[in-house]
């Protein structure tokens, strides 16, 4: 009896893992399929393999850089600031580019211009308020880092909660990079804080 009921669950599991996945993809074959990969392989080297299969390795050690992992499933929907010493100082959460066409482009960028003030020209808003403020553009396509609503999809900008745009708007410069990648960055923030507790413990220990 119990090894019957262990097989009709085991059964259960498999069936709603195969429809989970089956949903994920779904959902995951809506954004459209990006022309560059971008894989972090530490906190500053990011391996950049285009559409042909062509590798080259982008480290920015030793200069101040932005990575988002966008808001799309398998992704994190965070920012993170990373300073020219290669700390992690800064997480925050984002949305970005919806489906359909309206998706933010992988790639290691430049930021172009930042404006405090800037209203959107391709989409405007109806009631005349600024909805770009805090503006760090990174393609001549309009994408940019800005002030907006983190628990909405953009049309291909990245939209950053009023609490952290300030911050980062006074930080980033003209020639900071600015990261756009799909999957995770986190990994490397959690190593970066188990070392710090752990030079925590071994100060106390010595004093």
């Amino acid at each position: 009896m119990i090894r019957i009921v262990t097989m009709v669950l085991a059964t259960f599991l498999v069936v709603n893992v195969a429809q989970a996945n089956e949903k994920r993809q779904v959902v995951v074959s809506k954004f459209k399929h990006q022309a560059k990969t971008i894989t972090p392989l530490s906190i500053t080297e990011f391996e950049v393999k285009d559409k042909n299969g062509n590798t080259k390795i982008v480290n920015l050690k030793g200069q101040k850089f932005v990575v988002v992992s966008v808001s799309e499933p398998g992704s994190e929907g965070k920012s993170y600031a990373v300073d020219e010493d290669g700390t992690i100082w800064w997480v925050d959460k984002i949305s970005s580019g919806a489906y359909g066409g309206h998706e933010t482009p992988n790639g290691v960028f430049p930021v172009i211009l930042k404006r405090r003030y800037h209203m959107s020209a391709a989409h405007p808003s109806s009631n005349g308020v600024n909805n770009m403020d805090f503006e760090m553009l990174f393609t001549n396509q309009g994408h940019a880092l800005h002030l907006g609503n983190t628990k909405a999809l953009s049309h291909g900008c990245i939209h950053i909660g009023r609490k952290d745009v300030e911050a980062m708007f006074k930080w980033v410069d003209t020639h900071t990079k600015v990261v756009i990648t799909r999957g995770h960055y986190a990994q490397f923030l959690n190593a970066e804080l188990k070392s710090f507790q752990n030079d925590i413990k071994a100060y106390d220990r010595s004093h």
